[in-house]
């Protein structure tokens, strides 16, 4: 009987050594992880959390962490790119709205300096004015539009629309300026109806703003051209074969207020907004942009809808 006892009594004790062992092993790789975490989140490095266990629980637990710091690391990236985005864009607002303000504060100066202009001379001065506050408060208006886009406040209802027909309308409203401009249009809408989930309006201000740049940077192409065609979606290409836009640029160009070099002297004025407009309004109708472009060779924007089918 006091054998037995004996071995229960090493037993409990082999027990509780290996429970105690267990618990200060737990509490060890506890204090590493805390403090190991700390020291990553202190010095915002690119580390992971690695620990050598074979408890599963401590497993899950290292992912689960692993995680979240890489999600903490892209909210900082996300963060910077904003920050130097916004830097960026107040730049290029003071640019855009400082030229035309420029121009309409020279103009009413020489108007009031000089009584002896002709009434003919005056009211060329103020057309010259008239057209650049036009300017200032078009630019004005798509600050406002992409803040609201951005923010959520802009709502738009989503219905059964006819691409074919939305596509030609665009078409035709830029149709004399492609004529002026001496570039030839090409054009690829079927007769077939087709069909997309979307809102006129959106689809509208989307394909005119993808048109006013194609005609803007593919000038030199001397064509644009526009192609309808519904598969699985049903999508507008507007294209053109101008100087394109370089594969480092295309990723960005729908950014707000990002413009290639030559958007900034007057042949290519422009306010960076267009293209990200166009972009959220896409993507509120359900769909997507994209770009594709080879300098002097093709350079096409395609926006893609859900395609409902013909009744």
């Amino acid at each position: 009987m006091t054998a037995v006892l004996l071995v229960l009594i090493v037993l409990l004790a082999l027990l509780n050594v290996m429970q105690w062992v267990t618990r200060r092993k737990r509490t060890e790789q506890l204090s590493y992880i805390i403090n190991k975490l700390q020291a990553i989140m202190d010095s915002s490095s690119q580390e992971q959390l690695l620990l050598l266990t074979e408890d599963p629980e401590y497993r899950r637990l290292l992912i689960a962490i692993n995680r979240l710091l890489e999600q903490n690391r892209q909210s900082r990236a996300d963060f910077t790119r904003t920050e130097l985005a916004m830097r960026r864009m107040l730049a290029n607002i003071s640019h855009d709205l400082k030229t035309p303000l420029t121009v309409v504060l020279g103009t009413i100066e020489t108007i009031t300096r000089r009584p002896d202009l002709t009434p003919q001379e005056t009211a060329k001065l103020l057309a010259r004015v008239h057209a650049k506050a036009v300017e200032i408060v078009e630019l004005i208006n798509r600050f406002f539009d992409l803040a609201k886009l951005e923010s959520g406040d802009k709502e738009i209802s989503l219905t059964r629309i006819h691409i074919n027909e939305i596509a030609r309308n665009s078409l035709l409203m830029f149709y004399d300026l492609i004529e002026s401009e001496g570039l030839q249009a090409e054009i690829d809408i079927p007769d077939e109806p087709l069909y997309g989930w979307g809102n006129d309006e959106a689809l509208s201000r989307a394909l005119n703003n993808v048109l006013s740049n194609a005609i803007r940077y593919g000038a030199q192409g001397k064509v644009v051209g526009m192609r309808v065609r519904g598969e699985e979606q049903v999508s507008i290409e507007i294209w053109d074969r101008g100087k394109g836009i370089h594969e480092r640029e295309q990723a960005l160009i729908f950014e707000r207020m990002y413009t290639l070099e030559d958007s900034r002297n007057k042949s290519f004025q422009g306010s960076g907004l267009g293209l990200t407009i166009t972009k959220r309004l896409v993507e509120l109708m359900g769909g997507d942009i994209r770009v594709e472009s080879k300098p002097y060779e093709r350079t096409v924007f395609t926006i893609s809808l859900k395609r409902l089918p013909h009744i």
